[in-house]
């Protein structure tokens, strides 16, 4: 598992998986083609997402073990590290994964909001759970693509595939909202754990030493990544973590501010921020006055 196989381009992660490359930026690669394996770090030099076919060893993403089973979905961007850990035993990879270069979607709509695609940022325990109908529409996807592969490229061939890919990122789209529901129990209790993380954070020293609380500390503590935090808090609550973890310290200055022996300077930076200036620019644009205004007005 120590090993780090390095996959730059299409060509490349073809080969190792005895794929033909019908096209240089993207392929539908059919795992089982490949021979059996050990496990291996592999860093992947352009977007992967595997449709994992079969339970065969542990997806190691990073620093963590992906949760995924048969039928799931597993997504990968440019420049990150996943890898299969078999504990040193062979195995045939079986399953799909739709590769694409990012030179494929430049210049086109889905390039200019690739990062929508939050996704792509997941980690640990946050693998895409398909029903049979969501696999069912995710090889539609795949078979569109092959279809394309498959023929003489023409005029229409790219444009074509990348609306296939988008179409297929969108249906993710929905299949994650999905699971953030039906999957609740995985992640029942979030919120009141935020909640109660930023309690703890300002009954410490943290904010003098370490500043504000950021998504992604509060992120790491909760053992989620970043991007899934933050999608799963906007689907609870309708505001970003970080619009979350604002207004928390705006309800926290407000208390802070009703004790007239603190200067604004002085409850800044109990809160974390390193300027004054900032807290009085952030307290503005949440409270609507300067927090000397605002003390006047409660006193």
């Amino acid at each position: 598992m120590n090993e780090l196989r390095r996959f730059e381009s299409i060509d490349a992660y073809n080969a190792f998986n005895k794929n033909e490359t019908r096209h240089p930026l993207i392929n539908i690669v059919d795992l089982a083609k490949a021979d059996p394996r050990q496990g291996s770090r592999m860093y992947f030099g352009f977007y992967t997402v595997f449709l994992k076919e079969v339970k065969c060893g542990d997806l190691v993403y990073g620093r963590h073990t992906y949760d995924y089973q048969e039928g799931t979905l597993v997504f990968i961007a440019p420049g990150q590290v996943a890898g299969m850990n078999s504990n040193g035993e062979i195995y045939q990879p079986k399953g799909y994964a739709l590769v694409f270069h990012p030179d494929l979607i430049h210049g086109t709509a889905l390039g200019r909001h690739m990062a929508e695609y939050t996704f792509f940022g997941y980690q640990s325990n946050e693998a895409l759970h398909l029903s049979n109908r969501e696999r069912q529409l995710v090889l539609d996807c795949f078979a569109k693509i092959d279809y394309e592969l498959e023929h003489a490229i023409d005029k229409h061939s790219k444009r074509l595939i990348v609306s296939t890919i988008e179409l297929f990122l969108n249906y993710c789209t929905r299949f994650y909202e999905r699971q953030f529901i039906t999957r609740n129990h995985v992640h029942s209790g979030i919120l009141e754990r935020f909640e109660q993380l930023l309690n703890n954070y300002y009954q410490t020293d943290k904010p003098q030493t370490i500043g504000l609380p950021s998504v992604t500390y509060c992120a790491s503590e909760l053992n989620l990544s970043p991007n899934y935090f933050g999608d799963l808090i906007k689907k609870e609550t309708g505001q970003s973590a970080q619009e979350y973890i604002q207004l928390k310290v705006m309800d926290l200055a407000k208390e802070k501010i009703f004790d007239s022996s603190k200067s604004v300077s002085q409850i800044a930076y109990e809160l974390g921020f390193k300027y004054p200036q900032h807290f009085m620019r952030v307290f503005k644009q949440r409270v609507g006055q300067s927090p000397n205004e605002y003390r006047m007005l409660h006193q």
